[in-house]
Formats: structure tokens, C-alpha cells, sequence
């Protein structure tokens, strides 16, 4: 007998939902203030996704090690603000736009920025809050 899969919580679909719809329109404001020109380094859309991996990374050491966080926190912050807030379908198609009007250099460029910077700005955010927590060190 094949097990079923939990139930889902109206309350986390709502708070997501919620979320969701703030970093959207967030990342649309950021769009609109910061326009990415067709075969230009897409910057605006950098930035927005390594502001969200480092809000992401001091967000899970403070719910996960720091803070007994009610229910909802983690769903609306972290998959709803911070998922509707960044951008890999953007981030796709940038790198497709970059090809298609001749700067794969820059394309290449834009992919390895983005996956190294992304990376690199959870790990700093991590590493930052546990020392400003003073939590280095101490089995985290």
C-alpha cells in the first residue's frame, strides 16, 4: 500500500502566496528601476539573485540555529519572498538573449558570475550571522 503524501496546510500555501506576490513585485520594481539592455551584462538581474542568496543564507541560520521560528516564517520569507524575489527563469533567458545577439563571451561570463557569486554570498551570509550570533565554532 503506497503511502499518501501529507496534506497541505492552507496556511503555508496562503503565507507563500503572500510572499510570493511581495518579492515579485519587488523584482519587478528592481526591473523597471534597473533595466537589463538586449546583449548588455544583465546586472540588474545579478544582483537581485545574490541579494536573495545572501538574505537566504542569514535567513536559514536564523530560523534553523538561532531562532525557534513560528510555522509560517520560513514558507514566507524563504520560498515565497526570496523565491518570488529572485530569478532563474530571467537569469535563463538572459544568458539565451546574450547568445542569440553574439556575446556568448559575455553569456559565459554572466553564467559563471552568477553561479560563483550565488555561492558565494550564501556562504558569507552564513558564515556572518554565526559570528555576529557567536555561534562559530560551537557545533554549527
Amino acid at each position: 500500500m503506497a503511502s499518501r503524501p501529507p496534506a497541505l496546510d492552507p496556511a503555508v500555501l496562503a503565507a507563500i502566496s503572500v510572499g510570493g506576490g511581495l518579492g515579485a513585485t519587488a523584482r519587478y520594481g528592481v526591473g523597471q528601476w534597473w533595466p537589463v539592455r538586449p546583449g548588455h551584462f544583465p546586472w540588474s538581474t545579478l544582483a537581485v539573485n545574490v541579494v536573495g542568496c545572501f538574505a537566504l543564507g542569514v535567513l536559514m541560520v536564523v530560523v534553523t540555529e538561532l531562532w525557534s521560528a513560528p510555522l509560517l516564517v520560513r514558507p514566507f520569507l524563504g520560498i515565497g519572498v526570496l523565491g518570488g524575489f529572485t530569478t532563474f527563469s530571467t537569469f535563463g533567458l538572459e544568458l539565451r538573449t546574450l547568445i542569440d545577439t553574439g556575446s556568448p563571451g559575455t553569456a559565459v561570463a554572466y553564467l559563471a558570475v552568477s553561479v560563483l557569486a550565488g555561492l558565494g554570498a550564501v556562504a558569507l551570509a552564513m558564515t556572518g550571522t554565526r559570528l555576529a550570533a557567536g555561534t562559530v565554532g560551537r557545533g554549527t
